[in-house]
């Protein structure tokens, strides 16, 4: 006879439990303080400028949403591509995806400015903006994972949760292209106008949701004291090698790309050599700490095996992350924008206003705050969320994964 997953609630010690909350509930409270006084002050607190727009509450934001669409390709693997071995990890899946996105989505509206008029923005679209389309697709993702987790927790659901997890899988694949997009789009800066961007966010988010979720899978289970079997946690850590090892691919045809085309020559020479700050994440966040340093560890006949270095490789993929947006969001628009092509540009105010130089740029404490601040909502709705309701597996032991019919007790 076929096993059965059994899913129980996170039944972690009282005090533990809510001695997380607290913490969680402080670092929000910080968060919404900063994005207050933020609000109050006005952004030139901010370290933005004229010319930086999107700073690194942007890049928190725009992490949280790319990983939330990658979180959930752990539950299409399991329905879609059916595959028994992951579907008692869906639950979990869904219920990260739909976290991240709401807090990645607060952090930008709190970002904006003026979150009094987001009524305005959600009722009056210009469809020839990639942002519009967006709002489609955010609140469209949420809506559809609820369906998908009701699918998979309902046992009248059950029938549907193939042909939604389907629709779900393509909607996600089309909200991070939607993602990319947003700076593939933008013809204005010279480093996001090419069409690689709407892909490679797509690469991205499989790899960065997949640490995410691995390392929340582990804190829960290791909290809980629920096992996890040797055979799981190497699928998943080879899944994660695959994935970072295709974000270095979709990074070196971007980079060899742009050094194709002479008119680019500028702003590569920017970015891998003379680009300061941006330079250095680049190269030791983005492609040693985010890339090659994941992969030795994943890979290696020892390390691979340990579960405390497979934490620290997801943890090197999240920092490798935070230090490739930073370049693709910041460093893009600190990058001198040509106003008037083969012409002189005198600039007047701060250095970077209008163009001819690179814009200045150092994140201010509210801005890092109010980042973290996002991240602790993300964890609070997930902590909450597998408290209350089934949404952890009772085992994932390899004796207890093997032969799974992908039902649920």
């Amino acid at each position: 006879m076929a096993k059965r997953i059994v899913y129980r609630e996170w039944l972690i010690r009282p005090e533990h439990y809510w001695g997380l909350l607290a913490a969680l509930a402080a670092v929000i409270a910080i968060g919404g303080t900063a994005a207050l006084y933020m609000e109050h002050e006005g952004h030139w607190v901010t370290g933005m400028t004229n010319s930086v727009v999107w700073g690194l509450p942007h890049v928190f934001a725009v992490f949280l949403i790319v990983a939330a669409s990658g979180a959930l390709n752990i539950a299409s693997i399991g329905t879609v591509f059916n595959k028994p071995d992951y579907k008692p990890l869906g639950r979990l899946s869904g219920l990260l995806a739909a976290a991240m996105l709401v807090a990645g989505l607060l952090v930008l509206v709190l970002d904006l400015g003026r979150p009094d008029r987001l009524l305005v923005a959600m009722t009056t679209y210009n469809f020839t903006s990639i942002f519009a389309w967006n709002i489609f697709l955010y609140t469209g993702f949420l809506a559809i994972t609820i369906a998908y987790l009701w699918t998979m927790a309902e046992r009248k659901g059950n029938k549907f949760q193939r042909p939604v997890g389907t629709f779900a899988f393509l909607w996600r694949l089309a909200l991070t292209t939607g993602t990319g997009s947003i700076f593939g789009f933008l013809v204005g800066r010279t480093a996001y106008d090419t069409a690689i961007l709407a892909p490679m966010f797509v690469v991205m988010s499989f790899a960065y949701g997949l640490a995410v979720y691995i390392l929340v899978l582990m804190a829960s289970f290791d909290w809980d004291g629920r096992p996890i079997g040797p055979a799981m946690l190497k699928r998943l850590k080879n899944l994660l090698g695959l994935f970072v090892a295709s974000v270095l691919y979709f990074t070196l045809v971007y980079h060899l790309t742009n050094l194709y085309g002479a008119k680019h020559a500028d702003l590569e020479s920017f970015i891998l050599m003379s680009g300061g700050i941006y330079t250095v994440l680049f190269w030791l966040g983005w492609v040693v700490i985010g890339g090659l340093l994941p992969l030795g560890i994943v890979y290696h006949p020892d390390l691979g095996k340990d579960r405390n270095w497979v934490a620290a490789a997801c943890g090197f993929v999240i920092l490798g992350g935070f230090a490739a947006l930073y370049v693709v969001i910041i460093g893009s628009q600190a990058y001198p924008q040509e106003m008037f092509p083969g012409q002189t540009v005198l600039a007047f105010g701060a250095p970077g206003d209008i163009g001819g130089a690179v814009a200045p740029y150092a994140p201010s404490l509210p801005e890092l705050l109010l980042g973290i601040g996002g991240v602790g909502v993300a964890m609070l709705i997930v902590a909450v969320g597998i408290r209350v309701l089934q949404f952890l597996p009772e085992s994932l032991a390899d004796s207890e994964v093997e032969g799974l019919s992908g039902a649920s007790a």
